[in-house]
């Protein structure tokens, strides 16, 4: 994966909501992502549409989506 030139606070600078997601979605499927969040857009008809309406509208959300992405992050790249 390209990262976008580093800031040095924000290891999610110029990674938008949607390549998370898609990201995510790719390593682990939605049956994971449902599990670990649980959340309807997540385990019902999920789709990256839907998730990316529900996750802008929820901060709490969101968040556990992108310290999840974090997480997985090589250490270089944090």
């Amino acid at each position: 994966m390209t990262t976008p030139a580093s800031h040095p606070r924000d290891p999610l600078h110029g990674i938008t909501l949607e390549k998370i997601l898609n990201v995510l979605v790719h390593r682990h499927g939605w049956e994971e992502m449902g599990r670990r969040i649980p959340i309807r857009c997540f385990q019902f008809d999920p789709s990256v549409k839907s998730s990316l309406t529900f996750l802008r509208k929820t901060p709490w959300a969101r968040q556990k989506v992108e310290a999840w992405f974090v997480a997985e992050l090589p250490r270089e790249e944090k």
